[in-house]
């Protein structure tokens, strides 16, 4: 069974960083890991995702070049480092997770993935 715990959300000021953590267990080779966010009354919003054995990383285009994914295998642990921050990034960040492989095409679509962590909330002010 796949299981995720988040840590690492905040509130900081425009232009700082943060970075997020998911512990997660369950999950192999072939496994996808991915994170996502909503703001209020948004739709949950992909962010960026990745196969757990690496490769192929698609990130949203509102992130790109702010925002990295990274592992940390042997603590089966993904973070999701957050540069120069905006207050349109303010949202709930979930990092979520798929057993088996499927196509990096779908990889931003919420209903590929098995399970979801509980959420931290990051908050940037302007």
């Amino acid at each position: 069974q796949v299981h995720l715990v988040e840590s690492g959300g905040g509130m900081v000021q425009t232009g700082a960083s943060l970075r997020l953590a998911c512990v997660v267990s369950g999950i192999g080779s072939n496994s996808v890991v991915a994170w996502f966010r909503q703001a209020p009354g948004k739709e949950r919003e992909f962010v960026v995702a990745q196969s757990w054995s690496g490769g192929s990383t698609p990130y949203a285009n509102s992130v790109k070049g702010r925002f990295t994914i990274s592992k940390d295998r042997a603590k089966n642990t993904v973070y999701l480092q957050m540069n120069n921050l905006k207050p349109e990034d303010t949202a709930v960040y979930y990092c979520a997770a798929r057993r088996n492989r499927i196509i990096v095409g779908v990889w931003s679509q919420p209903n590929v993935y098995d399970a979801w962590g509980q959420g931290t909330q990051v908050t940037v002010s302007s």
